[in-house]
C-alpha cells in the first residue's frame, strides 16, 4: 500500500480511519478522515546502530517456506528511532535504526544500502485490503473484495476467507523475505471496527491477525501490530513490535504500554498535534515518537 491513499482505523476510539495507500508511490499514510495512523517514536540517536536484540523465533509451524531451518528473528527494543516513508523518491540519508519503507515499490538493493549503513528495515504491505495499483491484484478473487476503504482503488478484504488470502499473503510474505527485509508492518489488521461490507467481528480479526504474524514469523521476518488497541491483549504475545498513528489525538497512548513492557518496540507517529503537546509523554512511556506529514514523505520531526 501507498501512502498516499489507505485508511486506518483509531483505535481504541472506536472512530476507524484509512490508513495509507492510494497511489503506487510507496507511501503509508493515514485515513481520509484523520483517523489513526502509523507512529514513530522518540528513541535514541538512531546512527547509533543499537537496531535492538534479536528473539529466536520459537517452533516451526506447519507453512514453512522451504528452504531450511528457521533462523533467530529481530526484535526491536522500546527507544529506537525510526523513519517512515512510504511516499516519493526514497531518501535513505535519515540517521535513524530503523527504515519501514513499502515492500512492493522498493528493491532488495535498496534494502541492501540500508543494511550496509546500519539500518533495519520493516516492509510495509497491506493486508486487509485490496488494491487496485498492485501487480498482485488480479489474484484476488471478486467474492473477497469488499466496500471501499475510503482511499481510491482500494476495498476491504473479506478476512473470515483465510483460505483464499493465506496463499496470497504468503506470497507477499515471501517478497519481504527475498528482498532482505527484517520485519513486515501489515497494514489495514482492524478491519472489523470499519464498514467492510462484509459481518467481520473480533473474532474473525484475531483469527487473521494471528495467521499473518505466523507467516512472518515462518519466514523468520518480525511482524509488526498496527493500530487495533483493543485487541492488544489478546495478540501481544503473537507481535514482536507496534506501529501507531495519532495515539495522543486520541488519547490512547497508554494502550500500548504492554508493548514496553514486554520489551517491545512501539513506532509511533501524528500528524496533527505539535511534538510540544505528545513528546514529553513518548519519553514517558518509551514510545519512538514522530510528527509526520500525511503523506508520509521523507520529512519527519523527532522528539
Amino acid at each position: 500500500m501507498k501512502a498516499s491513499g489507505r485508511p486506518t482505523a483509531a483505535v481504541g476510539s472506536g472512530t476507524p480511519s484509512p490508513s495509507v495507500s492510494a497511489s503506487p508511490s510507496a507511501s503509508g499514510s493515514p485515513s481520509p478522515s484523520g483517523a489513526s495512523s502509523p507512529s514513530r517514536a522518540a528513541s535514541p540517536s538512531a546512527g547509533s546502530g543499537d537496531t535492538g536484540s534479536s528473539a529466536t523465533s520459537g517452533r516451526k509451524r506447519s507453512g514453512t517456506p522451504a528452504g531450511g531451518a528457521r533462523t533467530a528473528r529481530w526484535q526491536p527494543r522500546p527507544g529506537l528511532s525510526w523513519q517512515w516513508q512510504l511516499d516519493g523518491k526514497l531518501d535513505t540519508s535519515v540517521d535513524v535504526a530503523v527504515y519501514d519503507i513499502d515492500g512492493v515499490e522498493n528493491s532488495k538493493a535498496t534494502v541492501d544500502r540500508l543494511h550496509r549503513d546500519g539500518r533495519k528495515v520493516v516492509c510495509y504491505i497491506n493486508v486487509g485490503a485490496w488494491e487496485d495499483f498492485r501487480p498482485d491484484k488480479g489474484a484476488f478473487p471478486r467474492s473477497v473484495l469488499g466496500d471501499s476503504n475510503g482511499w481510491e482503488g482500494e476495498r476491504w478484504l473479506d478476512i473470515r476467507r483465510r483460505n483464499v488470502l493465506r496463499p496470497i499473503m504468503a506470497e507477499r510474505m515471501d517478497m519481504c523475505r527475498a528482498k532482505g527485509f527484517d520485519a513486515v508492518e501489515p497494514d489495514l489488521v482492524d478491519g472489523y471496527a470499519n464498514d467492510t461490507g462484509f459481518p467481520l467481528s473480533a473474532a474473525d480479526q484475531l483469527a487473521y491477525n494471528r495467521m499473518i504474524a505466523d507467516l512472518a514469523h515462518d519466514r523468520g521476518l518480525a511482524v509488526g501490530l498496527k493500530n487495533d488497541l483493543d485487541q492488544i491483549p489478546q495478540l501481544l504475545r503473537h507481535f514482536d513490535f507496534a506501529v501507531n498513528e495519532e495515539c495522543a489525538k486520541y488519547d490512547e497512548c497508554e494502550a500500548l504500554s504492554p508493548f514496553v513492557k514486554a520489551g517491545k518496540a512501539v513506532f509511533h507517529v501524528e500528524y496533527e498535534v505539535p511534538n510540544s503537546e505528545f513528546c514529553a509523554q513518548s519519553r514517558r512511556l518509551k514510545l519512538s515518537s514522530m510528527s509526520k506529514k500525511l503523506e508520509l514523505g521523507a520529512w519527519r520531526k523527532p522528539c
